[in-house]
This record gives C-alpha cells, structure tokens and sequence, in this order.
C-alpha cells in the first residue's frame, strides 16, 4: 500500500522557516516526479514546486521563487521542502504528490498518490 506522509508544518512569524517532509512508504520516491501543492481556505489547490525523477529538473510557482527550496532526500526516500522568508499568503495546508511522469505538472490530478497534508500557518 502507498503512503504520502507530510510533516513539518505549523506557526511561523513571517519572516520565519519551516522544513517540510514527504515519506514515502510502499514506493521509491526517487523514481517519481513529486510535487508540493497548497490549498488555502475557500481557495483551489495551487500548485508550489516539484522535482522530476528523470534528470532531476525543479519547477517553482512564481510566488515562491527565491523562497522555497524543493530536494530530494534519497536515503530517508523523503522529499524535502524548504520554505524561507515565510508571508501569511503561504498560510495554507500542504501536501505532496507523486507520479510517473517525466515531465512537472502543475495540475494535483495528474498525480498517481497523494498525502494528506500539512497546516502551515504564517501571523503577520
């Protein structure tokens, strides 16, 4: 059975960090394009970053771009997510997603699995 498991996420200043993980169990993580999504309250998921597995190409929403950080930790079959210089516009759930795609994409239902999320909340 495969599982998306994230943590990490929480209260933050603005201004603040938070560190993100994605376990995976029952798949090997490193062979599947994953992506990080959010979804605010009333609001559609938007999709935040994603790694490829085949070369390893990241793709960032432009929002986040400069403050985000997507990475692969291949031991812990874990993606990462960086999240640096936080605004209360990134207060949302996040969750990953993975699938056998080459390329990234941006829409959550193209994805094979997904986790359940977790709350990141960002006070101003």
């Amino acid at each position: 059975q495969v599982q998306l498991v994230e943590s990490g996420g929480g209260l933050v200043q603005a201004g603040g960090s938070l560190r993100l993980s994605c376990v995976a169990s029952g798949l090997t993580l490193s062979t599947y394009t994953v992506g990080w999504f959010r979804q605010a309250p009333g609001k559609e998921p938007e999709f935040v970053t994603g790694i490829s597995w085949s070369a390893g190409n990241t793709l960032y929403a432009d929002s986040v771009k400069g403050r985000f950080a997507i990475a692969r930790a291949i031991a812990k079959n874990t993606v990462l997510l960086e999240m640096h210089n936080l605004k209360p516009e990134d207060t949302a759930v996040y969750y990953c997603a993975a699938g056998g795609m080459m390329e990234i994409p941006e829409r959550p239902a193209l994805y094979n699995y997904r986790g359940q999320g977790t709350r990141v909340t960002v006070s101003s």
